[in-house]
């Protein structure tokens, strides 16, 4: 039986997802067109490179290095520009890139690494993954982003809780629980506000929640087959904030209605079945804890940017995953798909073998 070079349950997927971001950038802002075009003929190129290599004793190896020039990269961020009071870019050639979206599948690696070596079944080696989490969360919660830093914490928890039954994992994620109340004071006004305008969307829809209803009208304006691409009025009369990025969901979601959105989720659902079915298939724990580490990240990603848009969850900034405009995003998400796309042609040669 012979062994496909590349799968094709995940390419699709990925190929429809880019499709529908190059139409919906082109339709809101053709101007970034052929650098949305750009970015995922890269990503695809790394990809497609990724997935010929056999990439798991690489990242076991290097995953400390991989951490430790992650760590460094997020600290040059801070010696980046700073936009809207935010310290998250690099000038790299005339690109702006953002570390913290690069970074991550290599941080995952890490985490999966680690998971492995030191099993947090004892308090010592809980400490130890905790301690090494915390600093690039740090990092990218002082920067500030604080979508990523709870994206990051979020997956870092899910693979830890996936490792086994834990008592201190457990006892960890109540005791943040309780301690979430008090993270108020260490929020940003912005941060609070945002917040609180989510609480109470009434009371500031002038003001902090005037952007989140526009969101929502867009959403609901679209119906069920949309107003067709170049007709949506939030979007182009800019009522929308940052269309292109965060809320990009709610652009195509007016322009190309529910079964637009429909088909938007259909992709993504097929993309996260294929991670978890590699996940399932793996005989080591590092590779089973990084495709659970980069179904984690994707599905957060995509629940906290969708949920935002539509209004059920307070704004913060994070991307929807191959949608959304933005180089440093799609070629991080094309990377951990590279990686999951050759662990899992690895193992199905395997079976091939021992067939």
């Amino acid at each position: 039986m012979k062994n496909e070079k590349f799968n094709l349950a995940i390419i699709i997927p990925i190929l429809f997802l880019s499709g529908f971001s190059l139409s919906i950038i082109f339709s809101v802002n053709p101007s970034l067109f052929s650098s949305q075009l750009f970015f995922f003929l890269i990503g695809f190129l790394i990809f497609f490179l990724l997935t010929l290599v056999d990439l798991e004793s690489f990242l076991k190896s290097f995953s400390i290095p991989l951490y430790l020039l992650s760590v460094i990269f997020l600290g040059l961020s801070f010696f980046g520009p700073e936009i809207r009071g935010a310290h998250r870019w690099i000038e790299v050639f005339g690109f702006r890139i953002q570390p913290s979206e690069l970074v991550k599948p290599f941080l995952i690696a890490f985490f999966a690494q680690m998971i492995s070596l030191f099993p947090p079944r004892k308090m010592k080696n809980f400490l130890l993954n905790l301690f090494l989490m915390a600093i690039p969360f740090l990092l990218i919660f002082k920067q500030p982003d604080l979508g990523n830093a709870i994206l990051y914490a979020g997956t870092w928890l899910i693979m830890l809780l996936t490792s086994g039954p834990n008592l201190f994992v457990i006892c960890y994620l109540l005791f943040v629980i309780c301690l979430t109340p008090f993270s108020w004071h260490f929020l940003k006004d912005y941060q609070k506000l945002r917040i609180l305008s989510f609480l109470n969307p009434q009371q500031y829809s002038q003001t902090a929640s005037y952007h989140s209803i526009q969101t929502k009208i867009a959403v609901g304006s679209g119906q069920f087959l949309g107003k067709g691409l170049g007709q949506g009025t939030q979007s182009h009369l800019r009522f929308l904030p940052e269309f292109h990025t965060d809320f990009i969901f709610a652009s195509l979601s007016e322009e190309l209605g529910f079964l637009g959105s429909v088909l938007i989720l259909a992709c993504y659902f097929i993309l996260l079945f294929q991670i978890l079915k590699t996940a399932s298939k793996t005989e080591n724990s590092f590779s089973h804890l990084f495709a659970i580490g980069i179904f984690s990240q994707l599905l957060l990603q995509i629940f906290i940017n969708i949920g935002m848009n539509l209004g059920i969850v307070p704004i913060t900034g994070i991307t929807l995953p191959l949608v959304s405009y933005g180089g440093s995003s799609i070629i991080s998400t094309l990377i951990g798909l590279g990686i999951i796309s050759s662990l899992k042609k690895r193992e199905k040669s395997k079976i091939l073998v021992i067939s």
